[in-house]
């Protein structure tokens, strides 16, 4: 299926993350690259976006991007859900995950790290320095973003083929679908004692 990948203003970067969903980081250096699950990221800030990811100091991952200062977020879908709990499950130091699991990637935009097929969103980071990272916290500036077309337009999310959903991990290989959209109107201001 042909995926046409919209560039997102970067001022509304952020938005991709705000629902909460599961990512899938991409990591390269020397040679070398790995992909791994993320349940634990969100936005943090919008001009410039920034990110905030939490990476095991134990992880391959963590090594090449320490090493490289860049990374990949992007979000899976519903449909690419088994390989997220495969590279969340499996460690990438002696097994090349993008092989294992036959992986598509295209390169960045702006930065030398594969990114996924089969994901819905990709944002391109730059690690900002940071003391937070001895508690396994980076904060990533957001400096490409994209997405797909048929799942995010006009800074919208619209849901309409359930393989295209995000996802959320739970545990033990549960995930939940990204549901169903509704609108409320906000309530009127109270006023001012």
């Amino acid at each position: 299926m042909d995926v046409t990948r919209k560039n997102v203003d970067l001022s509304r970067a952020t938005r991709l993350l705000n629902h909460g969903p599961v990512t899938v980081i991409t990591s390269a250096h020397g040679g070398r690259s790995n992909v791994m699950a993320a349940a634990w990221s969100m936005p943090l800030d919008f001009d410039p976006p920034k990110i905030v990811v939490v990476i095991d100091s134990r992880t391959l991952t963590r090594q090449l991007i320490e090493a490289s200062g860049v990374f990949g977020l992007q979000l899976p879908s519903v449909g690419f859900a088994r390989q997220t709990l495969a590279v969340g499950s499996n460690t990438g130091e002696g097994l090349d995950k993008f092989a294992a699991f036959e992986l598509e990637t295209f390169p960045g935009q702006k930065i030398d790290v594969p990114m996924l097929v089969g994901c819905v969103t990709w944002m391109e980071c730059k690690v900002i320095p940071d003391a937070s990272q001895r508690h396994d916290l980076f904060i990533g500036e957001v400096v490409a973003a994209y997405a797909d077309s048929r799942v995010y337009t006009d800074n919208r999310w619209h849901f309409d083929d359930p393989d295209l959903r995000t996802c959320h991990y739970v545990a033990g290989g549960t995930f939940f679908a990204t549901g169903e959209a509704f609108e409320v109107e906000p309530a009127p201001r109270a006023a001012q004692a």
